[in-house]
């Protein structure tokens, strides 16, 4: 309670108690003397000198009082009410020290607060003002942008409510609908749902806020098919996140018109130039004379060939284009649903959990096309499962089954409304064939192999890794020519591998190695090697959980020893960096004597180097100091060997200059730092 009186009246009333104190002290003396005299005639002389003593006393402790209250207590409000007004009230007067000059040093102390306080207000508005008109031009640069950008942008909440969207977003999501884009809509009102709340829950599930998920997903009215990248904001997605949206029709369509085009065009050439030659051929000798007869087979062999050229080249582009999408099966089922649900045919779907290697929208477009000569045999079912290396789309329907025969007329047709390329080029995209088959229980189907397809494996716990090492790979000898080389100008080859376990020494091998070279600085996107690896042992399931690697995937791959050696021709010349090194360097030297090779490369360890730049406290796993250094891996890379490898690189790039700025420039230099830090590796295993 006394701690709401003020501060006055607070010493006020402890210079009252100290005086009824003193009152009390003295009374009480006077009165133990008169007693212990037993002279009853005094007894008016103690009151007297008790009167004169407390009047005394209380005028003296008033006086205390007041000095106290004029020069201490007063002035301490004061200074406060003072100290207030320029804490609170934008005061900006100068306060005078004089009104607390009995405080010693307090006054000034608190005059220089004030104007420090007053100072730092000023600066602060200032660079507040500056502040306000650079993010208003550059909110307005931002609107710009994001109201021109071809890429739809949508923002929306944790309960999928549009938040923001551009104008590609608006176009796109408004196609062919009368409800216009608008705040606070549900995004289910454009877009089919299914897809988007599976990659919603599926980030979430990850626990990681710099997940990213690719997915295909459909406009609710005119079945447009959307590529798509979702990001959470926030933790656990309870800030909602963004969707970037790409509508892939039109442009699927233009690609298979022009496809379609060169086709025909080869087409034209091919048949002329197959029967001139055959004429050529059997045209007698004397038919011309021998130089006009010459001249023309010579002319008809180059024909011939360029024809070969050309069909050559074709098919080159093709491979090289054909590093195929990856697309969820889940994702496929649905835009196929979706799309036959705007036509009235009813399709149920079953799918594994795989992310297959094809592009999505022509297998869309081809199961939409078989689909609509199937109406009449509704309802249709859609299954995809997991088959050896790849994966099988079956699509079944009641009645009558469907010959090979009419199949390949239907495959004749065009693919689409709008395009003239026929149905059967998409399997020669996807080097796949598609042929009718009979089910278990007698239901028809037709079945399409998809070539690639891996496990949309959960991302499982972190696996205690054995700790394996020699830091002899780091020994001056190996590295005294580099010890003065500024970091940013060597070579560098980043690598990964996923293996069947834990100890090379005991039997686990390779199955996956992918490695990235950075020159100058900089990673060179066209430099990788990434390749499945056949261990010639079996693959166990505990394995199989964290890459998502099966047997089957690795049955047509190259042996161990052809690509460590094709790895240590990529490596040569260079520093090899990996995180947490010295478990993949084992895998990698337990094989130098078979091959006849030798890693005698520098190395550097991502692991050792987070703990120059953050200190051994801190966590150093690779998903660790991704998130502290912003790198993202998106969702279907990570537990592969390139996805792990790709993040290890931008690591070391982010690095780099943090090292340097801690004065660690030369290749020296930051070996002499990380062999501070070497115990880390066993500890952190």
């Amino acid at each position: 309670m006394l701690t709401r009186l003020s501060l006055r009246l607070r010493v006020f009333l402890i210079f009252a108690g100290l005086a009824a104190a003193i009152l009390a002290a003295t009374g009480l003396g006077l009165w133990l003397g008169y007693s212990r005299l037993g002279q009853p005639g005094v007894g008016q002389g103690f009151v007297q000198a008790g009167v004169l003593a407390g009047f005394a006393a209380l005028g003296l402790v008033a006086a205390v009082w007041y000095l106290f209250d004029l020069n201490v207590a007063k002035p301490i409000e004061t200074l406060s009410g003072a100290l207030r007004a320029r804490a609170h009230s934008d005061v900006t007067a100068g306060m005078d020290a004089a009104i607390a000059r009995y405080l010693g040093d307090l006054a000034p102390a608190a005059q220089a607060a004030a104007q420090s306080l007053a100072e730092t207000r000023s600066a602060l508005a200032e660079a507040v003002a500056r502040e306000t008109l650079r993010l208003g031009s550059e909110k307005a640069r931002l609107e710009a942008l994001l109201s021109d950008v071809p890429v739809g942008v949508i923002l929306c909440s944790a309960d999928h409510a549009l938040v923001f969207y551009n104008g590609p977003a608006a176009d796109i999501i408004g196609t062919n609908r009368g409800l216009e884009a608008g705040l606070d809509r549900k995004l289910f009102d454009y877009l089919h749902a299914a897809p988007l709340r599976l990659a919603h829950e599926r980030l979430i599930a990850t626990g990681d806020p710099d997940a990213v998920s690719d997915l295909l997903c459909t406009t609710t009215t005119g079945a447009r098919v959307l590529a798509a990248r979702m990001r959470l904001l926030g933790d656990g997605g309870t800030q909602g996140y963004v969707l970037t949206l790409r509508d892939i029709t039109g442009d699927m369509a233009a690609d298979a018109r022009r496809e379609a085009m060169l086709e025909g065009a080869l087409d034209s050439l091919r048949r002329p130039s197959a029967a001139l030659a055959t004429l050529v051929g059997v045209m007698p000798d004397d038919a011309l004379p021998a130089p006009m007869q010459g001249a023309l087979r010579e002319e008809v062999a180059r024909l011939s060939q360029a024809v070969t050229r050309f069909g050559a080249a074709r098919d080159e582009a093709l491979s090289e284009t054909g590093a195929l999408p990856q697309t969820r099966a889940f994702d496929l089922a649905q835009g196929l649903v979706a799309r036959l649900g705007a036509q009235g045919v009813p399709v149920t779907t079953q799918t594994a959990d795989l992310i297959l290697r094809c592009n999505g929208y022509e297998v869309l477009t081809l199961l939409e096309h078989l689909a609509r000569r199937l109406s009449d045999r509704a309802p249709l079912h859609l299954t995809i499962d997991e088959e050896d290396t790849g994966a099988t789309i079956r699509l079944s329907w009641t009645g009558p089954r469907v010959g090979v025969g009419e199949l390949d007329g239907w495959l004749a047709f065009p693919l689409s409304d709008d395009s003239d390329r026929p149905a059967r080029t998409v399997l020669a995209t996807h080097a796949t064939e598609l042929w009718p088959e009979m089910l278990a229980g007698g239901r028809p189907a037709f079945c399409l192999p998809i070539r690639q397809a891996r496990r949309a494996v959960a991302r499982p716990k972190p696996v205690a890794r054995k700790v394996v090492y020699d830091f002899d790979l780091l020994s001056p000898a190996r590295t005294d020519k580099l010890a003065d080389t500024r970091l940013d100008r060597l070579t560098y080859v980043v690598f990964d591998s996923e293996t069947t376990g834990l100890n090379p020494r005991q039997g686990d091998e390779i199955v996956q190695l992918a490695a990235v070279r950075i020159v100058n600085g900089r990673r060179v996107e066209g430099e990788v090697f990434d390749t499945l690896v056949n261990p010639g042992r079996a693959i166990p399931p505990v394995s199989t959980e964290v890459h998502g690697i099966t047997d089957a995937m690795v049955a047509d791959a190259p042996p161990v020893a052809d690509v460590v050696r094709r790895f240590h021709k990529f490596a040569e010349g260079a520093v090899l960096i990996a995180h947490n090194a010295p478990f993949d360097m084992e895998f990698l030297r337990r094989l130098e004597r078979q091959l006849g090779l030798a890693f005698d490369m520098p190395v550097l360890d991502t692991v050792l180097l987070s703990a120059v730049v953050y200190g051994q406290h801190e966590v150093h796993s690779l998903d660790a100091l991704s998130h502290r250094l912003g790198i993202t891996i998106p969702e279907e890379a990570r537990h592969t060997a390139l996805g792990d490898t790709l993040a290890t690189a931008d690591a070391f790039l982010k690095l780099m200059p943090m090292l340097s700025g801690r004065g660690l420039d030369t290749f020296g230099s930051v070996l002499t730092e990380v062999r501070k830090h070497g115990r880390l590796l066993k500890d952190l295993n």
